[in-house]
């Protein structure tokens, strides 16, 4: 038996092609976006070095190759991925925002479907957005339930050959657009039938950018990710054609539990990034400063012991990171149990690895000379953003635990389930 994690030459080039381009292009980011003050304002001062993710092939990067796309497996995207949040995460996270609109497309959707809605994100000028219509006002994290008076609240109604689609989502990445046009895309989480459940009713709906009907309440503010907006977005009597719809109605359970379990190993990729810079500004710190003692910092045992700490929470995250992708490639998606793990695990292990470092540093740590408060600010979002931890993630965990057939070693022998 053999277990490897050795890059290929070719992951090796594009690990470092990536790294390269977000020292460039992301470092800065912080800097650019001080002046502004409102989320909009900063959004907005961030579109070039979207372009440049846009010209340097990233977009065309998250759809898959069968659709003109150069994604070739999730394990690829992740393990180059992890570089590009070093600087900045608001950027990157608009860039997977639309690869988390269009991936229910890339697998949920027919041929033309695909060929249609897909297109125009093949490019590599411009600015093209998308985004998954999902979260609503109240929580969604109950989408799924079987009572048809709980769950998602916005409606389509079929009128002739359209759907018309009526509600309000919030915590809508991209939604704004890049100024309030909204994206180029929406994929909306919707019922078609108030009376039925999710699993009769539930579905996925591709809205080209509305001409009318498309309006914005209060802009959030937040803590971290200070560049990437996420409005809350109402839906008044948008029309789209009947043929828009992935699937049928009541696919986009399935759908959505598998574009949600892709994205969360994206997170946990995200996660691995920002450990990564914690701990190298944490050592760069203890071994340049002597904190008016006689020897740099790093020479003390706790010191030492705690960074050593840090660094194996890192790599363990890192290859839990690697084997829940592999394990998601593998099983296309059907497999939940170890990817969730991994955006778990690794999102809550991020939080306490930056303030750990921030332990280590001391009371510079506190101030913006350092990276720490960036870094601090945007990843107490990880756990609570792209399904929550506690409302989706382990509820979903605790599902997997009660199937009466549930085998605990069958990730660790790489027994897949192929099919729900």
């Amino acid at each position: 038996m053999t277990i490897d994690f050795t890059l290929t030459d070719e992951q090796r080039k594009a690990r470092q092609e990536t790294r390269d381009f977000a020292a460039k292009h992301l470092s800065g980011v912080e800097a650019l976006i001080a002046p502004y003050q409102t989320p909009e304002e900063r959004l907005l001062a961030t579109k070039p070095i979207y372009e440049e993710m846009v010209k340097a092939g990233l977009l065309r990067s998250l759809i898959p190759q069968r659709d003109g796309g150069t994604m070739t497996s999730l394990l690829e995207t992740v393990v180059t991925g992890e570089e590009l949040s070093t600087g900045d995460v608001s950027v990157t996270c608009g860039l997977f925002s639309t690869g988390l609109g269009l991936y229910p497309i890339a697998i949920g959707g027919n041929a033309e479907q695909r060929r249609k809605f897909l297109t125009p994100f093949l490019t590599d000028e411009g600015a093209p957005m998308a985004s998954l219509a999902f979260s609503e006002a109240g929580g969604s994290a109950n989408f799924d339930d079987p009572n048809p008076d709980a769950g998602v609240r916005t409606i389509a109604r079929r009128e002739g050959d359209e759907w018309v689609i009526s509600g309000h989502k919030a915590f809508t990445t991209n939604g704004y657009g890049w100024q309030g046009e909204g994206p180029d895309l929406f994929t909306v989480a919707c019922r078609v039938d108030a009376s039925l459940p999710p699993a009769q009713s539930l579905a996925l709906i591709v809205v080209p950018r509305p001409t009318s009907g498309l309006s914005f309440g209060t802009s959030l503010d937040t803590m971290g990710h200070r560049a990437c907006l996420s409005p809350r977005v109402n839906f008044d009597e948008v029309r789209v054609p009947v043929s828009n719809v992935l699937g049928k109605p009541g696919d986009a359970e399935s759908l959505l539990s598998r574009t949600f379990t892709w994205s969360g190993v994206t997170v946990g990729a995200e996660a691995v990034c920002i450990m990564q810079q914690a701990f190298d500004a944490a050592l760069e710190f203890t071994k340049t400063n002597n904190r008016n003692g006689s020897v740099p910092i790093i020479e003390h045992q706790n010191v030492g012991f705690m960074l050593a700490d840090i660094k194996m929470r890192l790599e363990a995250a890192r290859y839990l990171v690697w084997k829940a992708a592999q394990i998601f490639d593998d099983s296309q998606g059907a497999d939940l149990e170890l990817p969730n793990m991994a955006k778990i695990y690794c999102s809550e292990l991020a939080v306490q690895v930056v303030y750990d470092a921030m332990r280590v540093v001391g009371v510079e740590s506190y101030a913006n000379e350092l990276p720490f408060t960036r870094l601090l600010q945007d990843v107490l979002a990880l756990p609570l953003y792209d399904g929550g931890n506690l409302g989706m993630r382990r509820r979903l965990l605790h599902d997997i635990l009660k199937d009466p057939d549930y085998d605990s070693r069958a990730a660790a022998e790489n027994k897949l389930r192929t099919t729900r």
